[in-house]
């Protein structure tokens, strides 16, 4: 028997592939945090290197790249973090770093939009970071690359402008956390499933936007990002 829903299921959200009519539907997301040593420096922490740590964002944050996202309430202080973006497409649980690129779909660029007040008040008192991290179209994603297409993680460059003024501009290789180690270890406590997003940290040079501001971000290789600032909601 078919179960009746009372209300009708959360719309799917899913992410344009390069090269193909089918879409890559959004499972979860999870975030690295501290994975650039410039950045980590710039909010004045250290990075910790004896694992990484992740927080998560829920699907609906999912936004698509080149929309115009409403300023979001209850905060005075909204960031943009330009990062590379790993689009899960194999399950798997537990898995040596040797074996973590088989589960690797493919790349893309991606924002993770912060409440930075929110954030820094939250972790100031030792609490959960959701209300400055996890909230409706903070998590911006432009078109998935293949892995093929997109070949190996090396010194490819990342970089983002804010109406046209360069803010952030870093390598890959610069990374204190690889791809490889990122998925292993996060398969540790995860099982990771296809249509897991990864976002993989953001270089230094984070800051804060405005109403009408306009935002471009890029990896070599992969699809640019995009974003315009929308009023606040009334």
């Amino acid at each position: 028997m078919t179960d009746e829903l009372i209300f009708p299921p959360t719309p799917i959200r899913a992410i344009p592939v390069q090269g193909e009519a089918r879409r890559f539907a959004c499972n979860r997301i999870f975030c690295v945090g501290r994975n650039y040593a410039d950045h980590a420096r710039e909010m004045g922490v250290e990075i910790d290197r004896v694992a990484p740590f992740y927080f998560l964002k829920h699907p609906g944050a999912l936004v698509a790249s080149g929309a115009t996202v409403a300023y979001p309430p209850g905060t005075t202080n909204y960031h943009y973090e330009m990062e590379l973006v790993v689009a899960i497409g194999a399950a798997g649980f537990r898995l040596a770093r040797t074996d973590a690129h088989n589960l690797v779909f493919g790349y893309a660029c991606g924002l993770d939009m912060t409440r930075r007040d929110l954030q820094l008040d939250a972790r100031a008192k030792g609490r959960p970071w959701d209300l400055g991290k996890d909230f409706e179209q903070s998590a911006v994603v432009a078109e998935i690359v293949p892995k093929p297409n997109f070949g190996a993680i090396a010194g490819q460059r990342i970089w983002l402008r804010v109406n046209d003024v360069s803010k952030q501009e870093a390598r890959l290789s610069d990374l204190v956390w690889g791809i490889d180690e990122i998925v292993a270890h996060l398969s540790g406590f995860y099982h990771l499933a296809p249509g897991d997003l990864i976002f993989t940290g953001t270089p230094a040079g984070v800051g804060p936007v405005v109403a009408g501001d306009e935002l471009e971000g890029g990896v070599e290789g992969l699809r640019n990002v995009r974003l315009r600032i929308g009023e606040s909601q009334s």
